[in-house]
């Protein structure tokens, strides 16, 4: 869980806190409201970290305009600003209306990074560690009524060894604190996704889980619901203004006729309603939208709805210009636009949990997602991507460090929020569990089984699980791989390694690693979540070279002959769906390009090369056994 802490007038407010905590999306329902809070906030950096102790919280002494959600740093002109490490506050006021008393009130937050506390009128209401997942606070005993209250932020974006992601912080010879991230994308900071602020009754609900089964008649849903206090439930699914099922209690089954099912690029959503009943009453009703399918492994294939499913698609970053890493909906359009025209139908949350409007696209559009918590960066090495691919980062076993219980700690904490979050999207087909880990060393095994685990025992739908293989980490050398449900390799044959002229070892190095898969898969479906070449844009050269569009053309069809020629891979995903901001360096020219879209959404040459294949291969690509 987050690690919350909170300084309140009375213990039983923070127990409140506590109890009440609540992952579900924000619905206005006949019982509930909402007030969104985005806009331009004030903002002010805190370097020497005095804000607290000097009562920032009640006012900023100075402050300029900054809107949210958004990152910070690419708003400014100069350098010092854009590459700021260490404190910094937000601060606006919210109206609470008076017919609003009797309820609780509670602000939400869907990411701040990558930690925050959280003050309301002064006083500490929330603290919260990890940047990409929500989280609220209860404040119903704090706010004033019919009046302005003043809300203020104190986030941080310092990187460390015991965070997701890792990394760690420099200070320079001036002072200042710089972050050295173990990642390859820029360290974005600032309030990321939607604020609100939300009254809701007392008694309510705090969650529910769904279970599907197909039957010869349509579906059935089993269902589990949450709530804080003792009166009775009951649940029931619309098709529009039909009600199809119905049922009653914390616990029970929706039983569907005729069910129409959720499926690549043809979506059918229900309308879920739960409410809470006294006598005559609705005490609380939360809506929400589902999808109807399964999502299974079988005899080494994916299986949407009992029928196999070839993943094509993409790894992605929530990345865009000027406002980094924050929501921005016309970008996700387009991003959705892209890959239907592409003919993708996968990508994964590289590297972390991406915000819930996305997860909600996705749905609507019958997109299936690999889910994946940010834990990122376990080597040490500034520069991960090389590092992971030729074997030259510190070989120091990343899982046997003194900082290792709090990394897991913080990690299981991670896993179980986006778990809870995203359990009953009907795009979210597997959980990925880590990205490139250095996981040659004694203690992979021991760190990776209790998450494992943990992911299998949070998910009422047992989806499967992964994490992607880092190019140094082989068949007879990945200690980790036996606990992945598929396995997942991020491969650059032709790029990192043996990248150039010589294409044609490439090639044949790569057919040896996979005759290794072969060997230990034992059934299970492998696929590929990263591979690729940087391109700039518009650089084209006769003969190839590397960075060209020709060169990237050639290296992916050599690529695709090599997953064309094993059953066992049932899936590609490009690495990236876009160009993205990087730390910057002589290895990455503003940004890692490794894009089939500019970091403007318009495509590459080798948009046009997927574009001709994806749509082209069969849903079922690779259905029989050979």
């Amino acid at each position: 869980m987050p690690l919350w802490h909170a300084k309140c007038r009375r213990a039983d407010e923070c127990e409140v806190i506590l109890m009440n905590r609540s992952l579900l999306y924000p619905r206005a329902t006949t019982t509930r409201r909402l007030i969104g809070l985005d806009g331009m906030w004030r903002f002010s950096f805190d370097p020497e970290s005095k804000g607290v102790e000097a009562g920032w919280a009640l006012d900023l002494p100075s402050s300029l305009s900054m809107p949210v959600p958004a990152s910070f740093c690419d708003l400014f002109t100069d350098k010092a600003s854009r590459e700021y490490c260490g404190d910094f506050w937000y601060e606006t006021s919210f109206f609470v209306p008076a017919e609003w008393s009797g309820w609780d009130i509670v602000l939400r937050f869907g990411s701040v990074t990558h930690r925050a506390r959280v003050f309301v009128n002064g006083v500490e209401v929330a603290q919260h560690e990890g940047g990409f997942l929500p989280f609220d606070a209860t404040v119903t005993n704090i706010v004033r009524y019919n009046q302005f209250n003043k809300l203020s932020v104190l986030a941080n974006n310092e990187l460390s060894e015991t965070m997701l992601p890792a990394g760690t912080t420099r200070t320079l010879a001036d002072g200042r604190k710089i972050a050295a991230p173990y990642f390859d994308f820029y360290n974005y900071a600032g309030i990321h996704r939607p604020v609100w602020l939300m009254a809701l009754p007392k008694e309510r609900v705090l969650d529910y889980s769904t279970r599907y089964r197909l039957t010869e008649t349509g579906a059935e849903i089993d269902y589990t619901v949450s709530t804080n206090g003792p009166h009775p439930v009951t649940v029931e699914l619309y098709d529009g203004t039909t009600r199809v099922a119905e049922s009653s209690g914390t616990t029970g089954t929706l039983v569907v006729k005729n069910a129409k099912l959720w499926n690549v690029h043809a979506a059918y959503l229900y309308d879920l309603v739960i409410r809470i009943h006294e006598g005559s009453a609705v005490v609380d009703e939360y809506l929400d939208r589902i999808g109807i399918r399964t999502f299974e492994i079988r005899h080494g294939r994916f299986l949407l709805n009992g029928s196999p499913v070839y993943l094509r698609g993409f790894g992605r970053h929530e990345d865009a210009d000027i406002r980094g890493r924050g929501l921005d909906l016309p970008t996700v359009k387009r991003d959705f636009e892209l890959m239907k025209w592409i003919g993708a139908n996968c990508f994964r949350t590289s590297h972390y949990p991406y915000a819930e409007e996305i997860y909600q696209m996705a749905d609507e559009e019958g997109f299936l997602i690999i889910d994946e918590v940010p834990a990122v960066g376990f080597m040490q090495s500034t520069a991960n991507f090389l590092a992971a691919n030729q074997g030259n980062g510190r070989q120091q076993g990343f899982f046997e460090k003194e900082t290792t219980p709090a990394l897991l700690k913080n990690h299981k904490a991670a896993l179980t929020d986006m778990i809870d979050r995203d359990k009953n999207h009907p795009s979210v087909i597997a959980w990925s569990l880590l990205n490139e880990p250095q996981c040659t060393s004694a203690g992979t095994e021991e760190y990776f089984k209790p998450l494992f685990e943990l992911a299998r025992r949070l998910d009422p739908q047992k989806r499967p699980r992964t994490y992607t293989v880092l190019m140094t980490s082989l068949p007879d050398t990945s200690k980790g791989q036996r606990f992945a449900d598929f396995v997942s390799l991020n491969r650059y044959y032709g790029w990192y390694v043996l990248g150039g002229a010589g294409l044609a070892d490439a090639e044949a190095a790569f057919h040896h690693e996979m005759e290794g898969w072969a060997k230990v898969l034992h059934g299970r479906p492998l696929i590929f979540t990263e591979y690729g070449t940087d391109n700039l844009s518009g650089a084209h050269k006769l003969p190839s070279v590397m960075w060209s569009a020709e060169y990237q053309n050639e290296y992916l069809e050599m690529t695709h002959a090599v997953f064309d020629h094993y059953d066992f891979v049932q899936g590609e995903l490009v690495w990236n769906f876009a160009d993205f901001q990087t730390t910057e360096g002589i290895l990455r020219v503003d940004g890692n390009k490794k894009g089939i879209f500019t970091r403007q959404r318009q495509p590459k040459d080798a948009a046009y090369l997927f574009r001709k294949r994806w749509t082209t291969l069969p849903i079922d690509f690779k259905k029989r056994k050979k």
